[in-house]
């Protein structure tokens, strides 16, 4: 059994031309490919390693990043709650629920992107349409995406793009 817990991610194609849905939906799934590319066959001890004095981690981005999928796509575009489950401890666990919140986000998109024009309340920012939310989820990423390229060169010395 390996110690691996993520293995290989493969990236999807994005698509360049579309549907304004299509293109964001594509530009999603490219940047959460990204980030777990960027924690791909590492072990839960150098998901957990903090190189930086701060509390970043990969580990710690991971955790994150599924709290913006649930937050912004459950709470904020469909307004539900997200179920509540214990908190996952290890890495593997970490990322399967992680998984499973970008599954809910896929299906709360197919359905919120019907009225791209819609309004959602927001303690944060006051009301956003729908453009605005999806458009600051890519934001989230890929500002975590920049963080976890210099979080693993500092774990392993790995770089990529």
């Amino acid at each position: 059994m390996s110690d691996i817990v993520i293995e290989n991610v493969v990236r999807p194609e994005r698509v360049l031309s579309g549907s304004w849905p299509e293109v964001i939906a594509s530009t999603l799934d490219y940047h959460r490919a990204t980030f777990l590319w960027k924690c791909a066959g590492l072990t839960e001890a150098q998901l957990r390693r903090r190189p930086l004095p701060s509390e970043l981690s990969l580990l710690w981005l991971l955790r994150h990043l599924r709290g913006v999928e649930r937050y912004w796509f459950q709470v904020r575009l469909a307004g539900t709650a997200p179920a509540r489950a214990a908190e996952p401890t290890g890495a593997a666990d970490l990322y399967a629920d992680y998984l499973a919140a970008c599954d809910e986000s896929r299906g709360v998109f197919a359905q919120v992107t019907a009225d791209l024009g819609r309004t959602v309340p927001n303690p944060e920012f006051g009301d956003a349409g729908v453009r605005f939310v999806l458009t600051h989820v890519i934001e989230e990423y890929a500002r975590h995406v920049g963080h976890a390229d210099l979080l693993r060169e500092a774990v392993d010395g790995a770089t990529g793009e």
